[in-house]
Parts: C-alpha cells; sequence; structure tokens
C-alpha cells in the first residue's frame, strides 16, 4: 500500500494538523509578527547606491554613473558603442534623453508584433526603484517603462535609475513602495539560466546585456 495519492497524503496532513482548530477560529484572529529586520545594517545613502553598483556587476549588468546633464551624451554613447540602429522607447520617455541618439526610435505601442520587438537593437525605459542589498531593478509599467515585452524581448536593455529617489536597501523596503496591483517585473542581471550541466545561458528569457545606468539628480525634465 502506498497510501494513497501524493495529494490524498497532503490534505491528510492538513486535516491532522487543523483537527484541534475550533470551527469559529479566523486566520486573522492571530496575527502573525512581522518584526524582522527592515535591512540588513546602517548605511548613509551613498553607500547603499555602491552597494547596488557592486550587487549589479555581481549579476554581469553593466554599471554607468552620471548626473542628469550627462544622461542623453552617455545614452548617445553607449548606443553609439553598440551599434544600434533602432530602438525601442515608452511613450513617456522624457524626449530630451534620446535627443542625440544614433538610432530610430521605435515608439512602444500594441500594435507592435513580436518579430518588430525582435528586430529592433536596443531598450531605453527608467525603472520604478532599485533595490541594493539584492541588485535588482523593479519595473511597474509606469509611463517611461512602457510595456513589459518591450524589456524582454530586445536583446539589450539600458535602464535608467535615479539615485536621489529610487535606490532603496532592502526588499522590505521595496515592497512598502511598490504598488501589487501594476503588473512589477523584477530584473537582477541580464536574462541567464543554466542547463542540469551547469553551463550558464544568456539571453534566454530577455536581454542578453543590461546595462544600468545610476543618475545623480532628476533628469525627468530633459
Amino acid at each position: 500500500m502506498n497510501g494513497g495519492t501524493s495529494r490524498e497524503r497532503i490534505l491528510g496532513r492538513v486535516r491532522r494538523a487543523l483537527a484541534d482548530v475550533p470551527p469559529s477560529e479566523h486566520p486573522g484572529d492571530h496575527p502573525v509578527a512581522r518584526d524582522y529586520a527592515v535591512q540588513h545594517g546602517e548605511r548613509t545613502h551613498s553607500a547603499t547606491v555602491g552597494l547596488l553598483a557592486e550587487n549589479l556587476e555581481d549579476y554581469r549588468a553593466r554599471v554607468h554613473r552620471t548626473d542628469a546633464p550627462g544622461l542623453p551624451a552617455l545614452l548617445a554613447r553607449l548606443l553609439g558603442e553598440r551599434g544600434a540602429r533602432r530602438v525601442v522607447v515608452p511613450a513617456g520617455l522624457p524626449g530630451g534623453w534620446l535627443a542625440g541618439a544614433p538610432a530610430e526610435l521605435v515608439l512602444d505601442s500594441p500594435v507592435l508584433t513580436d518579430h518588430e520587438l525582435d528586430s529592433v537593437d536596443s531598450v531605453v525605459t527608467g525603472c520604478a526603484l532599485a533595490i541594493a542589498e539584492t541588485g535588482t531593478v523593479v519595473l511597474d509599467a509606469g509611463p517611461d517603462q512602457g510595456s513589459r515585452r518591450i524589456t524582454l524581448i530586445p536583446d539589450h536593455h539600458l535602464c535608467v535609475v535615479r539615485t536621489d529617489d529610487q535606490v532603496v536597501g532592502s526588499v522590505p523596503q521595496a515592497i512598502r513602495r511598490l504598488t501589487p496591483a501594476r503588473p512589477l517585473t523584477w530584473i537582477s542581471g541580464p536574462s541567464a539560466t543554466s542547463d542540469i550541466e551547469l553551463e550558464r545561458v544568456e539571453g534566454v528569457h530577455g536581454p542578453r546585456t543590461l546595462e544600468v545606468i545610476l543618475v545623480a539628480g532628476d533628469p525627468r525634465e530633459l
């Protein structure tokens, strides 16, 4: 006898665990304490930004730093070095960011097919925030980020992070600032996976190359 199916065994364990719970009791009657640490240790904001850069690079993202006035020139240089001829951009990306870019700009739109997105060379977006302790950039489909698919299909993603107000230390701090009803995409380095022999392959379900630009100041008015 094998004791029934796996489903039956699991449900049996649940029933036994709940056997002494009064029928009148509800989950909310026993609040769970959530007094765990918000982040690991104390850091200055500058140190938090430095930790973000370190962890992004550890995940094989390429990290660049600039101030707000220098952002357009840096984006133009990075796209030029990449040889990007067509770049997809969200509808709400500030117009000045790519004013000097040597490329055709393709506006994010529902009518763009996956084949058309696959034919572009790069995508440029902003972000919702970035998490220092995990080296993670979070997108929430805001105006400067566009639809999720534009950051999954092109092979090269340039993501702009405002260091003054978009960098948090930890995941709990990020959760407090994010809206769960929005389509959240959490990115830690370029897309990668490993087969059974642990051979790393990049670009399987997202861009092979992620470049993160940490911008001091506010580039939204460019």
